[in-house]
C-alpha cells in the first residue's frame, strides 16, 4: 500500500529506533530525564524561546497553551477550520471553558482586518478576548502557508488590542523548508508556539510547547493537571531529538513529490486541483465525477490510501513515500478513473 493518509503513519528507521534504545532516561515529571530536557532546550533554542515542555500530542500543547493564556469564560480568535477548534474533540470548552470566536479565512490564513472585525469593545455584556490563534501550515487549508508579513501584520492588530498569540506550528518545519524563512522568524512573533515531531519529522510520538520561562512553569502545571506528565520519557524523547536533528532538511523531497502527484492528476476527469496551491506535503483534490468515499475505497483497492473529507480527498506526502511511490501513485490513479 502506498499510504497517503496522513504523515503521521511513519514508523521509526532502525537508526531512530536506536537512539531511543540507547536513551539515557530518568524521571521527567521530577525534571530528571536528560534526554527529555536536551530536546526541550534544543528546541526552545531553534524558536528563540526562553523554555520549552515536552507532551505527548500537539492536540495537548495546543490546549494547555490555551489554558495557560486564559481563564473560564474568556474568548479565543480562531479561523473557522483551525485545528484547535476543529479537531481537538471541543477541548477548548471542556478543558479551558473558554468561547471560541471564528474568522473565515482563505484556505485557512485570514488578515488584520479580519481580526479587527472581530474584537469586542470592553463591555460587560460580553467575553472577554485574551487570545488570537494563527496554524501554520494550516492542515485544511491545505497545508498553506501564511506569509510571514501577513502574519506579523495579524499579530500588530492583536498586539494593539492587548491580546496573546498561540501559533500552532505542528507543521512549522514545512512552513520553513518551503519559504526558506526559519522557524524562530515566524516563532519570533507571538507568544507561544507549539511544534510537532510525528508528522514530517517522522517520530512516532510527541510535541513541544515554547515560550517564555514563566509560561512554561504554569504550562507544566496544566500538562500535569490534563494528564500529561510522563516519567521515563527520555525513550520517546530521543526518537524526537533525532528526528529534530535529522529529517527537517529533507522535507523538501516531500514537497516536491506533492506537487508531483498534483501535478500527476490534474487533467484527470472527475478531479479538480490546482498544482498551483499545493505549498508543502498536503494535495487537496475535488471529486465531481461520484462521491469522495467511493474514489477514496477504489483508490484502496489500486493500493492507495487517502483520506477523503467532504467532496475532497487529501493525500500527504512523507518519509515513507520514495518519488517513485509518487509515479506509481499517479499511474494507479489514472487506470482507476478511466475505468469510470
Amino acid at each position: 500500500m502506498i499510504d497517503l493518509r496522513s504523515d503521521t503513519v511513519t514508523k521509526p528507521t532502525e537508526a531512530m529506533r536506536r537512539a531511543m534504545a540507547n536513551a539515557v532516561v530518568g524521571d521527567d515529571v521530577f525534571g530528571e530525564d536528560p534526554t527529555v530536557t536536551a530536546l526541550e532546550q534544543k528546541t526552545a533554542a531553534l524558536l528563540d524561546k526562553e523554555a520549552a515542555v515536552y507532551m505527548p500530542s500537539g492536540s495537548m500543547t495546543n490546549q494547555v497553551a490555551v489554558r495557560t493564556h486564559t481563564e473560564p469564560g474568556d474568548e479565543i480568535i480562531l479561523e473557522a477550520n483551525a485545528h484547535v477548534y476543529y479537531f481537538e474533540a471541543g477541548a477548548p470548552a471542556a478543558l479551558s471553558g473558554v468561547m471560541c470566536r471564528l474568522i473565515q479565512g482563505k484556505r485557512g490564513i485570514y488578515t488584520a482586518d479580519d481580526l479587527r472585525s472581530v474584537l469586542h469593545p470592553t463591555n460587560v455584556h460580553f467575553p472577554v478576548t485574551k487570545l488570537v490563534c494563527i496554524e501554520n501550515t494550516h492542515n485544511l487549508g491545505g497545508g498553506s502557508i501564511w506569509p510571514i508579513g501577513q502574519m506579523a501584520e495579524v499579530v500588530r492588530v492583536a498586539r494593539e488590542a492587548g491580546l496573546k498569540i498561540h501559533l500552532d506550528g505542528a507543521r512549522l518545519w514545512n512552513a520553513s523548508v518551503a519559504t526558506g524563512v526559519p522557524e524562530r522568524e515566524y516563532a519570533g512573533l507571538v507568544d507561544s508556539v507549539s511544534v510537532c515531531f510525528s508528522k514530517g519529522l517522522g517520530a512516532p510520538v510527541g510535541s513541544v510547547l515554547a515560550g517564555t520561562e514563566a509560561f512554561i512553569q504554569r504550562a507544566r502545571r496544566f500538562r500535569k493537571q490534563f494528564g500529561g506528565g510522563m516519567r521515563q520519557a527520555g525513550i520517546i524523547a530521543a526518537a524526537a531529538l533525532y528526528a529534530l536533528e535529522n529529517n527537517r532538511g529533507r522535507l523538501a523531497d516531500d514537497h516536491a513529490n506533492a506537487r508531483l502527484f498534483a501535478e500527476g492528476i490534474a487533467d484527470l476527469p472527475g478531479i479538480e486541483i490546482d498544482p498551483a496551491t499545493v505549498q508543502t506535503n498536503m494535495v487537496f483534490f475535488r471529486v465531481t465525477s461520484m462521491p469522495a468515499q467511493e474514489l477514496s475505497d477504489k483508490m484502496k483497492q489500486a493500493g492507495i490510501l487517502a483520506l477523503p473529507r467532504g467532496d475532497r480527498i487529501r493525500a500527504v506526502f512523507h518519509l515513507e513515500i520514495t518519488r517513485e511511490d509518487t509515479q506509481a501513485a499517479v499511474k494507479a490513479m489514472r487506470v482507476t478513473l478511466q475505468k469510470f
